[in-house]
C-alpha cells in the first residue's frame, strides 16, 4: 500500500509544484491519476519513486519510507514520460542492465516481449520511434517483477494496437501476481477501460480519489419523453438531478441514485420514451466535480 500525507514540493522561484497532497493506493488494482499538464503528476511519481525529496509530508510504502531506503526502492519500477536509455545502447544492453539491479528480472520473458511487439533488440534504441521507445519501458518495467509499475504518461505515443496491448498486459500481470501500477496521464479516455480507482490532480493536490465502480454504481444517466410534459416539473422533486439537458421534447439526466431506484421512479410516470445510456468516465468526473465547485472541463483534456 502506498500512504502519503501532507505532501509538499515547491521549486526554484516560489513554484509549487506539490500542495498538501494525502493519497492512498490499494494494493493489486490500477490506480490512475490524471490532470492537466503542470497539475504535478510527474513531480509527484518522482517522490513516490524516492527520486525527489518531499519539502515537508511523508511517503510511505508498505509501512516504509521510500526516499533513501535501497529496500523499497527495488520494489518500484518507474517509466518517466521520456524514458532514458544509455546513449547507443540497444535493448539487449537495457535488458542486462536491468537484471544485474532487479534480481527477479525475467529475461527470457523479455525476449518473448519484444519479439512479439516486434522491437528489434539489436537495433540501437537511439533509432526507436517514440512509441517504441515507451513499448520497451513497459516490457521492461513489467520483466523487472517489481510490485510497485510506475508509469508516467506511458499510453502516449502508442497506437490504439499497441495500447490496447499494453493494457492487456497490465491486466494479466495483476491477475497473476502481487502488482499494482500507478499509472498518470491528461486524459480520462486513456484510462478509462483499465484503471479501477482514479485521483484528479489539480494545482498540486488531490482534488477527487474514487473508486469506479462506486461511481458507477451512484450515478446514472437516462433519455426520455413525457407523455403529459405538464408534470415534468413535479416528477423532477422525486429526483437528485446532477445534469439536466433538453432538446425539445427529449430530456437527458445525470442521476445520483442506484439504477433500480431510478428506474422504479421512472416506471411509475407515464414516458413516451426512456432509455438508460452508459456513462463515460468523463462524464462521471464532470459531475463529481462539478458537485464539489469545479468544473472538471477546464482541468483536464478530453
Amino acid at each position: 500500500m502506498i500512504e502519503i500525507k501532507g505532501l509538499n514540493k515547491s521549486f526554484e522561484g516560489g513554484i509549487k509544484a506539490v500542495n498538501e497532497l494525502n493519497l492512498t493506493i490499494a494494493d493489486n488494482q490500477v490506480f490512475g491519476l490524471i490532470g492537466t499538464n503542470g497539475a504535478g503528476k510527474s513531480t509527484l511519481m518522482r517522490m513516490m519513486s524516492g527520486v525527489l525529496k518531499a519539502d515537508s509530508g511523508e511517503i510511505k510504502i508498505d509501512s516504509e519510507y521510500v526516499y533513501e531506503n535501497p529496500m523499497v526502492k527495488k520494489q518500484i519500477f518507474f517509466i518517466p514520460d521520456e524514458a532514458y536509455f544509455f546513449q547507443w545502447a540497444d535493448a539487449n544492453a537495457m535488458r542486462d542492465y536491468y537484471a544485474g539491479i532487479y534480481t527477479d528480472f525475467d529475461s527470457e520473458r523479455f525476449d518473448k516481449l519484444t519479439s512479439e511487439f516486434g522491437l528489434k533488440k539489436e537495433n540501437k534504441i537511439i533509432t526507436y520511434s517514440k512509441g517504441m521507445k515507451k513499448q520497451l519501458s513497459l516490457i521492461m518495467g513489467l520483466c523487472a517483477k517489481t510490485k510497485y509499475l510506475y508509469c508516467d504518461e506511458t499510453f502516449d505515443g502508442l497506437d490504439p494496437v499497441m495500447r490496447q496491448a499494453a493494457k492487456s498486459l497490465l491486466a494479466k500481470e495483476i491477475d497473476e501476481r502481487d502488482f499494482t501500477p500507478v499509472i498518470t496521464s491528461h486524459n480520462l479516455r486513456e484510462l478509462e477501460d483499465i484503471c479501477e480507482h482514479v485521483g484528479l490532480l489539480h494545482q498540486g493536490g488531490v482534488l477527487l480519489s474514487k473508486d469506479l465502480d462506486d461511481m458507477k454504481l451512484n450515478l446514472q444517466k437516462v433519455q426520455c419523453v413525457f407523455a403529459d410534459e405538464s408534470r415534468r416539473g413535479d416528477f423532477e422533486k422525486n429526483l437528485d438531478i446532477l445534469i439536466h439537458e433538453e432538446r425539445g421534447r427529449l430530456h437527458t439526466y445525470t442521476l445520483r441514485g442506484e439504477r433500480p431506484q431510478i428506474e422504479s421512479i421512472f416506471a411509475n410516470e407515464e414516458m413516451v420514451f426512456f432509455e438508460n445510456l452508459s456513462l463515460t468516465l468523463e462524464e462521471i468526473f464532470i459531475c463529481e466535480t462539478e458537485v464539489a465547485g469545479y468544473d472538471v472541463r477546464k482541468l483536464i483534456a478530453g
